[in-house]
């Protein structure tokens, strides 16, 4: 069993975890828990539909129909994109599109061009 920490506040030994938070249950006191990223960011790989590697500056080509929201613009399926640049968060990936502009994609919905 890991040790918690005590709080900040009151000192109080008897913390506990609930989700990303310490709580301490003598005073109420809630605090943020400290995350390791460098894990996360050395480990990070953004893979395509195939599990095949992406790199920046990459070209992929969409599988599958994308609408553009807040649009009527459809990205269609077989759209090859180039010089592609992965980016943290929901949307792996940005690009621009001819014809369409500058845009977010997931992973998933793509194939690297070998």
């Amino acid at each position: 069993m890991s040790e918690l920490p005590h709080c900040p506040e009151c000192s109080s030994e008897y913390t506990y975890e609930d989700r990303n938070m310490y709580v301490c249950p003598e005073c109420g006191h809630e605090w943020l828990q400290k995350v390791d990223t460098t894990k996360d960011e050395e480990g990070k790989q953004v893979r395509d539909a195939n599990g095949n590697l992406l790199q920046d500056g990459d070209s992929i080509t969409v599988i599958k129909d994308l609408k553009v929201k807040g649009s009527s613009l459809v990205v269609k399926v077989g759209t090859k994109v180039k010089n592609i640049r992965l980016v943290d968060g929901d949307h792996d990936i940005d690009c621009k599109i001819s014809g369409i502009g500058a845009m977010k994609l997931k992973s998933e919905f793509v194939k690297k061009l070998l």
